[in-house]
């Protein structure tokens, strides 16, 4: 019995002396006793000790603490043989202040992201003002928050002289890239021209226009987002829409996007996945964003919901015409048979257009279809599994690919020496079960509650402990629920 008290006194302190490293910053850290995944898709190393200094990393070693470095003093941190994995990069991230007239403060976002091990977002299209704000705090460390980076909106059609305006704009207000969005031929071409005068990368949100990969291909796009254009291109004529085909209705327009792949000529989709590879243009696919779609039971009932979800995204995620993605009002069972094979021939393009050396990324979409901030992310990793790539793939997605297409592969990405030290530690091997990166109070598919858990995202050589976020998030979310208590469960109408 004495030693069993010792052993658990000896565990509560060191749990504890870890837990006074949470946001802390420190010119040196010793992260100890880590597996090592690189990022670049090869095998797990280790274990290893991860030595941060200056925010970058400084060294990599075999697991024995250099007496030398013992006697500098340097603050350890112990990955307690865990698996560390390069910071995540979310591709495709909204920054939200309001839902459905509901305040949520941003810190709610951001520690979600954080705790699911997001080091970096890309933000596509959210206020301007509000993104550019919070992207020099999170550099300056003013505010617990990922890194930021700003690719304001330009939606629908406009003239030439409009864009030159808009573009020019942006440009003058540090902007890190553009996203375009639902325009027609000739304004996307235009708008492209103006992006790559002024140096500016875009990601394209395709909808049903005139125009599709072929022009992305022309265009030097740097990333498409989610899919639409690519088996449009492969269309012998158009879609098959019925008469009645209203493309503002969104049940309308999400139940045939649910038909569209399988109309794609597998010749044609082929030359078009392999151009899309010549011409340099990468894949952001958002695969969990419509996940709804295929398995609706699934998604209303999303275990983290019960303690993260802001009544704020309660509200916005029921079904109505005014809220995008907002569309299940009408789903029936034969709406998600058609998706479910959407997914399965979406999911070949996708290991076809990386066989053939497309780079693909990882991104959320969060906030919209009953996604949650960073838990979508989380699910989006085992949907890229699921397409068939190898959890080293996945993770070479999520890290070092998303790294090069933001143009920061030579810093960012990797646990490599030189590199920026922002670094995910997880109490589990994600690459034999990527659920291990879910927090320890959902419940586990594993039963097993020794492991499990992201326990430290660390972004710029600063520990943020995981744990400790989603309890200020559950807090947050309790305070809301009491200010804004809604009356109904997250449900689809007829549920």
């Amino acid at each position: 019995m004495k030693t069993f008290l010792t052993l658990t006194l000896f565990w509560t302190q060191l749990l504890s002396a870890d837990v006074s490293l949470h946001q802390q910053q420190h010119e040196e850290l010793l992260i100890t006793n880590a597996m090592v995944v690189v990022g670049v898709g090869t095998p797990a190393e280790g274990p290893y000790d991860i030595h941060l200094k200056d925010g970058l990393i400084e060294a990599l070693s075999r697991s024995k603490v250099d007496a030398e470095i013992r006697q500098q003093g340097i603050q350890e941190l112990d990955a307690r043989g865990g698996y560390v994995l390069p910071g995540f990069i979310n591709m495709h991230a909204h920054s939200m202040t309001e839902r459905a007239d509901i305040d949520m403060p941003q810190p709610y976002q951001h520690y979600l992201w954080l705790a699911s091990g997001i080091t970096t977002i890309r933000d596509l299209g959210s206020d301007l003002e509000t993104t550019l704000g919070h992207r020099q705090l999170s550099a300056q460390h003013r505010i617990i928050a990922p890194r930021i980076l700003v690719y304001p909106g330009i939606w629908g059609n406009h003239r030439e002289a409009e864009l030159q305006k808009i573009i020019k704009g942006y440009k003058k207000q540090g902007v890190d890239g553009l996203k375009f969005g639902m325009m027609d031929r000739q304004t996307f071409m235009a708008a492209s021209a103006l992006a790559k005068k002024h140096g500016l990368p875009v990601a394209n949100h395709v909808g049903v226009e005139d125009m599709t990969a072929w022009d992305n291909m022309s265009a030097g796009t740097t990333s498409i987002e989610h899919w639409y254009g690519v088996p449009d291109a492969a269309l012998k004529g158009v879609q098959k829409f019925p008469a009645d085909m209203n493309y503002s209705n969104e049940l309308h327009r999400f139940r045939y996007a649910g038909r569209l792949w399988r109309e794609a000529d597998p010749d044609k989709l082929d030359r078009v996945l392999q151009g899309l590879v010549d011409a340099g243009v990468s894949w952001d696919p958002t695969l969990v964003i419509y996940e709804a779609s295929r398995d609706l039971q699934r998604a209303i009932t999303s275990p983290w919901f019960q303690d993260y979800l802001h009544p704020g995204l309660e509200k916005f995620f029921q079904p109505d015409p005014e809220s995008h993605g907002s569309f299940f009002w009408g789903w029936t069972s034969t709406d998600e048979v058609f998706w479910k094979e959407n997914y399965q021939i979406w999911f070949q393009a996708l290991r076809d257009f990386a066989d053939k050396g497309g780079i693909i990324t990882t991104g959320e979409d969060g906030g919209y279809i009953y996604q949650l901030f960073g838990f979508g992310y989380l699910r989006e990793l085992q949907l890229h599994q699921e397409a068939g790539f190898h959890p080293l793939e996945v993770i070479k997605h999520a890290t070092m690919n998303s790294a090069q297409v933001l143009g920061l592969g030579d810093r960012l990405g990797q646990v490599r020496i030189g590199y920026v030290a922002d670094l995910v530690v997880v109490n589990g091997n994600p690459l034999a079960d990527l659920s291990v990166l879910l927090p320890r109070n959902i419940p586990p598919l594993t039963g097993d509650e020794t492991t499990g858990g992201i326990t430290w995202t660390i972004k710029e050589g600063i520990p943020h402990h995981a744990p400790t976020l989603l309890q200020k998030v559950r807090d947050m979310v309790k305070q809301a629920r009491a200010e804004h208590p809604i009356n109904y469960l997250v449900k689809p109408r007829g549920f």
